[in-house]
């Protein structure tokens, strides 16, 4: 699968989490729904994928987490916010840049419709 074809995959479920809950929930909340749902579509996915920094040839390990971590290839940032802001978009491409990653999704389910919540981040050509 490609990352385009991940993320339409990945928004199409984020929507059926976000009809099922709505809004105002921790991102926890959204995060362990999201996990159960993408697994069910038996995709690869890790949650809380460690990112490490590397520094001078220097392995750190400075508690960089990924939310979600979809075949190997898309990064899903998911935030529960008023409204996302640059801090956010700065977080996902510090992940992707991290892990070489081209496609990052960055998700805020504290919107009426999630499609107000959506922001693809590429880093690089897809």
């Amino acid at each position: 699968m490609t990352e385009n074809e991940i993320a339409n995959k990945v928004i199409g479920i984020a929507i059926e989490v976000h009809k099922a809950l709505g809004p105002g929930l921790l991102e926890s909340a959204y995060k362990e729904c999201l996990f159960y749902k993408l697994q069910q579509e038996k995709l690869k996915v890790e949650k809380e994928k460690p990112m490490p920094l590397i520094f001078e040839e220097v392995r750190l390990e400075c508690g960089y987490r990924i939310d979600i971590l979809v075949e190997n290839k898309v990064v899903i940032e998911l935030k529960s916010v008023e409204a996302l802001n640059d801090v956010h978009l700065a977080q996902t491409l510090t992940y992707m840049k991290l892990g070489e990653y081209k496609l990052g999704l960055l998700i805020n389910f504290n919107v009426t419709l999630l499609k107000y919540g959506i922001k693809r981040v590429i880093n690089g050509a897809l």
